[in-house]
């Protein structure tokens, strides 16, 4: 497996565990299960252990801890659910892991304005079960059952991105930790504002390094009058993508619409116990009025057909639906088992959607002269996919191959003027190629955080190197 960066350790001071103690009691753990539990991830890097994990409860102790943390010159690192991709949550200078799972409160739920406000470690699941009563949802769904705070530090994505946004559109407002042990709410609950800088976007996506977020305010939306999902087989994955970038110039308002090629179908029908065709493969979900939907679904159909597709399978049912969108959430879990004993590596760039359909036939002729077998799975409706790969962790060799050809999936989305990460963010992985997609801005980020950090405490390591 693929080592993180072990920055410099020192061992927690006497005084500051006493102190700790004190304030948290049996919610501080030194115990080694839990240590390990909070140095890994769904990540194919090394785990890199914290030196003691705090359950916090509430803003008030996540900013006692931070104080405590800001004397003794201790890192802390915030900790959801663990299921980032790219490391982000790996303690790699030890410190405090704060666990904020327990803190999974939904505050407020404001009906009428189509808004809620949850704490960090409410997941998502929880939140849309809370909300289905109302005829409300919340759409960002980025397969694991995420933390919500988890999600914005991560600035996460999903299936439904297409459309109805990334948690980018999705927060109104963040309640959060600052490293002088402040606590800041960066925006009220109005739909526009112009006042002062957008301090909710500066902390959506920094990853626990510029502050650590512990109450959210989101954008709800109503449950649609009618649901509608299917999948579709095509002659080859080009024809594939090209129905997506039509059905997306043609302004088809797609609610999800995913791509898997024939390995993943491979890899899911044996995982998930389906039975679909060994073909690239479109999942699509429609939402809207019966009527609206039917139009949508004429439309793609007709798409489809020129394209090389075959003829759709419906799944109108919610317990049809819901099978469905399990398997592709599972994917990665699928792609991992066609290989007893492997981790997984999945990228996950994103292009400008014009650019689609030549970045992932390129990216598949790539793979094809592999000897690592690997998968591709996107959310393709808006330019972003991932390439699964399946490790043998004990291999250097296979770590090599699969790092050449990441940087090449890389170099080929920054070329075609898109991005490194689409959803899973920098972490350790990714911070020479955020320079290379970046250049100067990343010094006006370092500029930032050393102006909030000084010591460079909240999750040392992460996003650049100071």
């Amino acid at each position: 497996m693929q080592s993180g960066q072990e920055l410099e350790r020192k061992p927690l001071d006497a005084a500051f565990l006493a102190a700790l103690r004190e304030r948290f009691g049996d919610r501080l753990s030194l115990s080694a299960a839990i240590l390990a539990q909070h140095g890994r991830s769904e990540t194919h890097y090394e785990p890199s252990l914290p030196d003691a994990v705090v359950f916090a409860h509430s803003t008030e102790e996540v900013v006692a801890l931070v104080a405590l943390c800001a004397r003794f010159s201790v890192p802390i690192v915030p900790f959801g659910a663990g299921t980032s991709i790219e490391g982000n949550a790996l303690p790699v200078r030890g410190g405090v892991s704060v666990d904020l799972s327990q803190m999974d409160a939904i505050v407020a739920v404001n009906a009428g304005d189509f808004d809620c406000t949850v704490q960090a470690g409410c997941r998502r699941e929880q939140l849309n079960a809370h909300l289905r009563d109302l005829g409300l949802f919340f759409p960002i769904d980025p397969g694991a059952n995420a933390t919500i705070g988890g999600m914005a530090s991560t600035r996460a994505s999903g299936t439904n991105a297409v459309r109805y946004g990334t948690m980018r559109e999705a927060v109104l407002s963040l309640t959060v930790v600052t490293p002088d042990a402040r606590v800041i709410r960066t925006a009220r609950r109005a739909r526009k504002s112009a006042a002062g800088y957008d301090l909710t976007r500066l902390f959506i996506g920094a990853e626990g390094t510029l502050g650590i977020i512990t109450e959210v305010t989101l954008r709800l939306h109503p449950i649609p009058e009618a649901v509608s999902a299917a999948v579709c087989g095509f002659e080859t994955i080009e024809g594939a993508v090209e129905t997506v970038v039509q059905a997306i110039q043609c302004g088809v308002p797609l609610a999800r619409i995913e791509l898997l090629d024939d390995a993943q179908i491979r890899a899911v029908n044996a995982w998930s116990k389906l039975d679909l065709p060994e073909l690239p493969t479109l999942f699509l979900e429609f939402h809207g009025s019966e009527n609206g939907v039917a139009e949508q679904i004429g439309t793609v159909g007709a798409l489809a057909s020129q394209n090389g597709g075959g003829d759709f399978q419906w799944s109108n049912l919610p317990e049809e639906r819901s099978r469905l969108w399990r398997a592709r959430h599972e994917a990665f879990y699928a792609a991992v088992n066609l290989r007893p004993g492997a981790v997984g590596w999945s990228t996950d760039v994103c292009v400008p959607i014009s650019r689609l359909p030549e970045c992932i036939a390129e990216t598949r002729r790539d793979l094809d002269g592999a000897s690592i077998p690997a998968t591709i799975v996107g959310h393709v409706g808006d330019g972003n996919f991932h390439v699964i790969f399946p490790i043998d962790p004990r291999s250097a060799g296979e770590l090599r191959e699969v790092e050449a050809l990441n940087d090449r999936i890389v170099a080929r989305a920054l070329a075609m003027d898109g991005t490194c990460t689409g959803e899973h963010g920098i972490g350790l992985g990714k911070q020479a190629a955020l320079i290379e997609e970046l250049g100067d801005a990343v010094d006006l980020m370092r500029t930032v955080k050393r102006a909030l950090d000084p010591q460079d405490l909240f999750n040392p390591g992460k996003i650049f190197q100071l």
